[in-house]
Parts: C-alpha cells; sequence; structure tokens
C-alpha cells in the first residue's frame, strides 16, 4: 500500500472519531510532529530561535500599553514616565537580541532577512 493510500485511509479513519477522541488524536500528531522538528534543530539554532521569540512579559508588555496610552492621553505622572522609559528601554533590548539572532539565524540558513523571517511568520513590527 503507497503513502498516499494509507494516508487517506487514516484520514477516513479520524473522521469517524468522536469528538473527545479526535481532540486527543490531533494532540498525540501536534507532539508527534513538535519532536520531530525539535530533533532537526541543532542546540545553536534552537538557543536562537529562543532569543527570537523572546520578549516583554505579558504583564510587563500591558503596562507598557497603558503607559503609552496614559502618554498619549497627557496623563502620564513623572514615576509612570520614568517606568515608560524602563519598559521601552528593556523591549529595545530585546528586539535588537531578537535581530542580531535573527540575521546569524539567517546567516547559518543562507537565507535572506526577509526569507526567514517570512518562513517562521514573523512581521515587523508596527510602529506608532
Amino acid at each position: 500500500m503507497d503513502a498516499e493510500t494509507s494516508s487517506e485511509q487514516l484520514f477516513q479513519a479520524v473522521e469517524q472519531l468522536p469528538a473527545d477522541q479526535l481532540r486527543s488524536f490531533v494532540e498525540r500528531v501536534v507532539s508527534l510532529h513538535a519532536r520531530r522538528s525539535a530533533r532537526s534543530l541543532n542546540h545553536d539554532e534552537a538557543t536562537l530561535l529562543l532569543a527570537i521569540n523572546r520578549g516583554l512579559s505579558e504583564d510587563q508588555q500591558r503596562r507598557y500599553e497603558v503607559l503609552a496610552a496614559r502618554r498619549r492621553a497627557e496623563t502620564i505622572t513623572s514615576e509612570e514616565y520614568d517606568e515608560l522609559i524602563r519598559l521601552s528601554t528593556a523591549s529595545e533590548a530585546l528586539d535588537a537580541e531578537r535581530m542580531k539572532a535573527l540575521a546569524e539565524l539567517s546567516r547559518r540558513r543562507q537565507k535572506s532577512l526577509a526569507a526567514l523571517m517570512d518562513e517562521l511568520g514573523l512581521r515587523p513590527p508596527a510602529y506608532e
């Protein structure tokens, strides 16, 4: 039996699964895919991908957005402004590390930065 036929038969069998079993099956398939993908990454590339995906914590990002909105509304206190500057500096440092990691991964994979970002599903940030 060729791979295409067995894939089709597998899909037809999966279509018959009840919702809870389908969810479990999908989780197992996704887990399998992640394990196989992880094996194909070397340690250095995995480290670079972690750096590329690192950003402010969710709490820090929310706080930054609140403070930025207060600055735009001109209702920010001097203490809040100092906090906004600290968060902006931290975010910019992470962005610099992200770009450095993207450039290195691009070099290692011998792809343009634009092609790598497209492959990873990354879009340049929209600045205000």
